[in-house]
């Protein structure tokens, strides 16, 4: 059936023909992505049970499944895309009566897994309202059914009919005194030097804190620590991804140096060698090259202290590390949080430089305790954030005058002020704004107010536009923790717990609001966003994981030319029926499409660098086969250039 399709697929016309043998080069040396589309990026590397069904294999890994085919050795990974309804599945057990596996996720959701890959979610547990612990602990197999183990009784699941067929509280009458035993890791021993051996693909950990960019090449770390808000005490790792393969870096550095290697927060590569990287985190600053660890700084070897608490120093296990970046030369400016007598400093070929800010601590001298997030602006300024709840919130430091300002003003347009308890991160728009994420929502100032004493963040206010004189402010109440720009200007929001917003370049537009409930979202939970703008692709470093969205916008060019703008893909199958991409482009430029005679079927502006077609006239109906010419012009109106489509 399926190679019956493939032949029907290619039997194409003989002017068909043609057109795949002009477009063909060019399309194969492409590689891409249809717009819309999602890939989750997990870890499989910590073993953790196996179930055995004849010739294949089901492992669970790093909280996530993957199936291994004795017969043909192929390995099938299950995530949100490809069928699982959730995401941290804490236990499987396989059913051989019902010749199905059962997988339980953390929070108490169920899926059912045939050998061929088919998927059946039972939410029953996961939905129920209850004020007991829904947790399972255990899983026993007796027959057709999964005995899960909860603290407040017995769940019994019919995994052939896939429902649950009753359930036991404790101290019920018929609550059952006795089960089959069953061993939940019966196949873990037999198998765990063949499962071992195996390479799923994916990252080593599923931690993913903060990021950073650079020539196609997402650096990561895995945090997170921040003094007297969260503290997950997850090994240290960074971990790159070159869009096929990951490289992980030395990790393990307690045994190397003897020290805790923990919590690693933040991360910035040296523009000139990105193979020298340096990040910090809850216990002090570490720089690589080529990924092996060159120089580890604490208390003992460097300037910098342990944070300040209950009136005296810490040891090495918190030496607060959350704010480094390289400037253009190659020095890389250090943040050390919560220290006393020591704050801003400067490292350049292992020499250390005190810049020491008073506005950066409080009346005893200790450094406010949540300095992160630093970047440079397009001025050369220096911004940073202060997450904590007590102190300033906002800073920037003028490297030249070596002067810090400091900003702990907000207000939205009718006058009224606010107070965020925290601020998370601090960015530069593409017009050079400076944007704020706080508990309250995103503020931003103007790029004309930046670099002045005293400015005041504002709310961005939103027509309603329906007949009334009524406005809604920016996402306002939302818990804004990162905030990047794409090639559009559009502002991509992550949140503390309600996923991820795209707003218009001009503020004025909710583009789309992302969920776990709407995609495959790992977690509604958003530590930071990083975007790859020669792409497009937008990466999500969620609490359950790294995920990925092919958006529509893409960096601009200066020049449009021939070499650089292309639509993919081309040609258009009869198959397709997403999203055709134009890329190479300028910003705002002019588009418009028309058939070979000159007839315009649709015209619009580009996303940065990007423009999209659905393959329909401005009449919404599916465009005959043919070449259709796009033709590009600047934002100014100055001619760009003409590429095809064939539409087959």
């Amino acid at each position: 059936m399926n190679k019956k399709k493939c032949v029907n697929r290619i039997s194409v016309s003989w002017w068909q023909r043609i057109l795949l043998l002009l477009f063909t080069i060019h399309y194969s040396l492409l590689t891409f992505s249809q717009v819309g589309t999602w890939q989750n990026h997990l870890a499989y590397h910590d073993v953790q049970n196996i179930c055995e069904a004849g010739q294949q294999l089901f492992v669970l890994a790093s909280n996530d499944i993957y199936q291994y085919n004795k017969n043909d050795q192929s390995i099938t990974t299950y995530d949100k895309v490809n069928g699982l309804s959730d995401t941290y599945v804490t236990h499987i057990a396989w059913c051989p009566q019902a010749k199905r596996l059962i997988a339980v996720y953390q929070n108490s959701n169920i899926d059912l897994l045939d050998t061929n890959g088919d998927i059946t979610n039972i939410s029953a547990l996961y939905s129920k309202t209850m004020t007991e612990d829904k947790t399972v602990s255990k899983i026993t197999i007796d027959g057709v059914y999964a005995w899960l183990h909860c603290p407040f009784g017995l769940v019994k699941v019919n995994v052939q009919k896939a429902e649950i067929a009753e359930t036991y509280y404790n101290g019920h009458p018929e609550y059952p005194t006795s089960l089959p035993e069953y061993d939940e890791y019966k196949d873990m021993q037999a198998n765990i030097t063949l499962v071992s051996s195996l390479l799923p693909g994916g990252p080593k950990y599923n931690y993913f804190y903060e990021s950073e960019f650079l020539n196609g090449k997402l650096y990561t770390t895995g945090g997170h620590f921040l003094s007297g808000i969260a503290e997950q005490n997850y090994p240290g790792t960074v971990q790159v991804f070159d869009g096929n393969n990951w490289i992980i870096y030395e990790d393990e550095l307690n045994l190397k140096t003897g020290y805790d290697y923990k919590d690693i927060n933040c991360i910035s590569i040296d523009p000139t060698d990105e193979s020298h990287v340096a990040v910090g985190g809850r216990c002090g600053l570490y720089e690589f090259k080529n990924g092996k660890l060159i120089n580890y700084y604490n208390k003992d070897n460097s300037p910098l202290k342990g944070a300040y608490d209950g009136g005296k120093e810490l040891s090495n296990k918190h030496v607060l590390i959350n704010g480094i970046k390289y400037d253009q030369q190659g020095r890389l400016w250090v943040i050390n949080s919560q220290a006393k007598g020591v704050n801003l400093l400067l490292l350049k070929n292992g020499e250390w430089e005190d810049y020491h800010q008073k506005l950066l601590e409080d009346g005893n001298g200790v450094t406010w305790g949540g300095l992160r997030n630093m970047i440079f602006d397009s001025r050369g300024l220096l911004w940073f954030v202060n997450t904590s709840w007590v102190g300033q919130t906002v800073f920037c430091y003028n490297t030249e005058t070596n002067q810090t300002m400091s900003y702990n003003s907000f207000v939205n347009q009718d006058g009224t002020r606010y107070s965020p308890n925290f601020v998370y991160c601090v960015t530069e728009d593409k017009e050079g704004n400076i944007w704020v994420g706080t508990d309250l929502g995103p503020f931003y100032i103007d790029k004309n107010e930046v670099g002045q004493g005293s400015v005041t963040f504002q709310q961005v206010k939103v027509p309603r536009n329906d007949g009334t004189n009524y406005a809604d402010y920016l996402l306002s109440g939302v818990s804004v923790s990162h905030i990047a720009i794409d090639g559009g200007n559009r502002k991509w929001f992550a949140t503390n717990g309600i996923g991820a917003f795209l707003i218009s370049a001009d503020n004025m537009t909710q583009i789309c609001h992302l969920s776990t409930e709407n995609s495959p979202l790992l977690s509604d939970q958003i530590y930071s966003v990083a975007i790859n703008h020669q792409t497009g692709l937008v990466y999500f470093l969620t609490e359950n994981g790294l995920c990925s969205y092919q958006s529509d916008a893409t960096e601009s060019t200066q020049e449009m030319t021939k070499d650089n703008v292309y639509a993919y893909p081309n040609p258009v199958t009869p198959d397709y029926n997403g999203l055709i991409t134009i890329v190479g482009l300028s910003y705002d430029a002019d588009v418009k499409i028309t058939t070979s005679n000159g007839v315009l079927v649709v015209e619009g502006r580009s996303n940065g660098g990007s423009f999209t077609w659905d393959g329909k006239d401005h009449k919404g109906n599916r465009v005959a086969s043919g070449v259709y010419m796009v033709i590009t012009a600047t934002s100014k109106g100055e001619k760009g250039t003409v590429c095809k489509i064939a539409i087959i």
